[in-house]
Parts: C-alpha cells; structure tokens; sequence
C-alpha cells in the first residue's frame, strides 16, 4: 500500500484544501494535525471551526475539484514543493499534480474542533464509516496541551534550543513527561489490580512497545506488582502450518499463525491459579521447541502480552474483558514543519526500523524499504483497526528525537546508491531530516525508549549486565 503523504491524488487535495481555508478564514492557517487510518484530521491553527464552517469547506472544495483549475508547479525550495493556484502560493513537503481534478474521491467529516479528510470510502472499495478515533484524539490533545504549556509547536521551535545550546534540557523535559505518562499508568493499573490479571500491549511496528514493556514493568514493580512476561512469538504454529498470504508467502503477521487454542487455554488456566508448561518456539527450525517453559502467576503478579495482535478482541474471545488491561502505543510524532504541514508519524517510525535494522539486526536499508509496504499492510489489517480497543493509549515519540536520529539515519541512507529502486525513498527521507539541528545521541538516557532504535539501552545491551 502507498501512504497518504506519498500519493499525488490525495496531496492535490491538501493543496486545495490550503487554497480554500485562505479564501474563507483570510488570517487562519490549517494544521494537519494527525492521520486516522485513511484519513487525516485537519483545523485551524488558532480557533475551532463548527459544523456549517466545516459544511462550508467541503462545499467549497468540491467546487475548486470541479472546475479543474491549473496548478502550477514553481519551484523546489528549502525543503518544500511550491505551488501557485491563482494568486496563492502553496508550499507542501511532498508532490501534489497539477490539476484539482485530478484527486482521490474523499469525504470532509465533522469531528472534534475540526474535521477529518477521508479517503476511507475509496480505499476499501465501499461504504466504510469511519470509527470516530476519540482516544487517539485524547491522546494527541494531552500532548498538544503539554507543548502549549513548554511553549513548543514546531521543529523551528526545538531547533531553537539546540541553536542555543539547550538541547540538553529538551531531552529532559520530554523523557520526564514520559516518565510520569509510565507512572500514570502505572498507578492506574495498580488501582483496579484486584480485577486485572492480564496486561496487554499493542502497536504498529518500531513503535517501541518492547522499550515500553519493560519501562512499565519497572514502574508496577515500584507499586509492588510483579510483572510476569508472555511472548505471543512463543505460540507460533510450526512452519507447515503457518497461513499463506495472497502472494503464497508465509504469512507470519496472520492471527492465525498463532496457536490460538493452546494460547486461550492456557491463559485462562494462569488467572486461575494453575501452572502451565509455556511453548517455546525455535525461530532457526521455525517449529515449537520439544522444551517448555514452567509459568504461574500468583495474587501480586500480574501477565504481561505484548505483540501486534495484543488489542484484538479475537485473541482472547471467550475470556471475561474486565481482568484485561490494554495498551496502544504509537509513536504520535507531536511536531509539525509549520502548520499546514506534520511530519507523517510512519516516516518517523520507518526512519527508527531503519536506523535499529542497519546497526544492529544486519538489516540493509534497501532490505528495511523492500519489506516496509508490507508491514504497513499488516498494521491495517492488524493493528490500527483495534486502537481504540485500548484503556490507554501512550505516545512513544519524543520531541527531540528526529534531531538525534538525524546523523544515525543519514549514515545508513548513505549505503543506498543512485541505481537503487528505493533511491527516491532515500532523498524523501533526507530531505524531512533537513528540517531538524541535529542533537548528540549521547545525550539520550540510557532507559529511554529512543535507546531501542540508536543502541545503548539499559533493556538490550549486554554492557549493562556486566
């Protein structure tokens, strides 16, 4: 699948939509503030839009689609395509064509202070409603309301410190606002501990939910809970009987790939006292090992799950909903370039698979690009889809954490030649990395959850056992 940012149609309707809030709110500015599956919520910069108002720009950018207007490319230029329509000028972080016509059939939905672009409807080939995404939604203002109160929107605006030397304390402030999200959550677990036995944690890929696992683990032990980890990887069936996808190629990503019978049986047989032998799975023979694992968890001790399928209601069907705890963590990059413009949170996140693959999973980056259409496929049918399954969600990204993994991205893109097929993926990335001063990794803690991606982590390197 291609991405919102990455397709022509739909960014031709960004630009439109641009040209028509400048038209009727003369003052204002759009901010596109997130994306919502196959959509992305918009408003205005500095005040909220009712509903006639949001009727008003619907209606008026149907008209511009209609009248098939020229849009004329001007220049590249720091970083920004620059478009004229009319008398405007347009300047957009990816390539919009060159007539208004020539755009993804959409929907302008009413939500919140603003309005949502979908392009749902098309994508899925029929009537999909859109499911409101009111915890992502939570999740995004909390964060919004954090950046407001340090007095933060922008990359300029961290750019900013690092000018001035304050990188440092950038790193400080968002690793503490991370740190208190962990003991919020914490707290909140520790509350309702008599009825939770089960904590499940889910999110699309380089997300960090390994990092995550562990942070809270320490944070319930503080509280006096003792996590216990379950590894979903451990209930793969064998190779034989793993599903194909459409291609014939095993499809490892599938729910069915997992032993959902052994996996249900058994976790019921653990919130109930009972001890089990857990499966351990050979990933070099791709079948369950002949040895297993002893587990019990006692009236302190909490299962912890983490994996992509944790969030799905089909996971656990037959099991009583209130002894589960359920945690979405995206890395909901908070900055944006300028208001009309966000960094797109899968870049930030390929950029992150990138950097771990090539320094410490001999992933090459034309190998991290080859498999990245499909793990976004994975994460639509996977993942996104049960987000607001969740009682929590958690923002991973850190707000200075593109100006870090700048250099380490840019060294690995560097291996990407000019007659690779992915060439054009390079110079897309280079170019957003532009935009951010680049901090020194070594100023990052050793337990945050950037340490994932750059090496380092307390969590995963073995220096730290010594």
């Amino acid at each position: 699948m291609k991405e919102t940012h990455l397709r022509q149609d739909r960014q031709t309707v960004k630009v439109g939509l641009i040209k028509v809030v400048q038209d009727l709110f003369p003052g204002e500015h759009l901010k596109t503030a997130y994306s919502i599956n196959e959509g992305v919520f918009c408003k205005l910069a500095g005040s909220a839009l009712s509903t006639r108002e949001v009727r008003q720009i619907s209606l008026k950018l149907q008209e511009w689609v209609e009248q098939n207007n020229p849009i004329e490319f001007v220049k590249k230029d720091n970083g920004y395509y620059q478009y004229k329509i009319g008398e405007s000028f347009v300047n957009v972080l990816y390539p919009a064509n060159t007539y208004s016509s020539m755009v993804e059939p959409f929907k302008i939905i009413p939500y919140g202070a603003g309005f949502i672009v979908d392009f749902g409807d098309s994508a899925q080939n029929g009537p999909a409603p859109i499911i409101p995404p009111d915890k992502l939604s939570l999740t995004y203002d909390k964060t919004q309301r954090w950046l407001k109160n340090i007095n933060i929107e922008l990359v300029a605006d961290v750019n900013a410190y690092v000018e001035d030397g304050k990188g440092l304390e950038i790193v400080c402030m968002a690793e503490a606002l991370q740190e208190k999200e962990l003991s919020d959550i914490a707290d909140m677990i520790l509350a309702q501990h008599r009825s939770l036995r089960v904590l499940l944690i889910s999110g699309p890929s380089s997300s960090g939910k390994t990092s995550f696992a562990q942070r809270i683990s320490t944070q319930l032990r503080v509280n006096g809970l003792r996590p216990v980890p379950l590894s979903l990887d451990d209930y793969f069936v064998n190779r034989a009987e793993t599903p194909l996808d459409e291609n014939g190629k095993y499809d490892f990503e599938s729910l069915e790939a997992i032993d959902l019978a052994l996996l249900q049986r058994q976790i019921l047989q653990l919130i109930n006292g009972e001890r089990v032998e857990t499966p351990i799975f050979d990933f070099l023979s791709g079948n369950r090992s002949p040895q297993t694992r002893p587990l019990q968890i006692g009236p302190s001790e909490i299962l912890v799950i983490e994996g992509l399928h944790a969030l799905n209601p089909n996971l656990l069907p037959h099991i009583n909903r209130g002894i589960f705890f359920k945690i979405y963590i995206n890395a909901l990059f908070e900055l944006n370039a300028d208001y009309m413009n966000r960094i797109p949170t899968s870049e930030v996140r390929l950029i992150r698979r990138l950097v771990r693959g090539d320094r410490f999973r001999g992933t090459h980056p034309e190998e991290t690009f080859n498999q990245w259409a499909n793990v976004r496929k994975g994460e639509y049918k996977n993942v996104f889809r049960y987000q607001e399954e969740a009682d929590v969600m958690f923002n991973s990204s850190l707000l200075y954490e593109m100006n870090v993994l700048r250099p380490f991205a840019e060294a690995s893109l560097a291996k990407v030649t000019e007659d690779s097929p992915h060439y054009a993926t390079k110079e897309r990335l280079l170019n957003l990395l532009s935009f951010f001063k680049p901090i020194n990794g070594g100023k990052v803690p050793s337990n945050s959850l950037l340490r994932e991606f750059i090496g380092g982590s307390i969590y995963f390197d073995k220096r730290f056992e010594e």
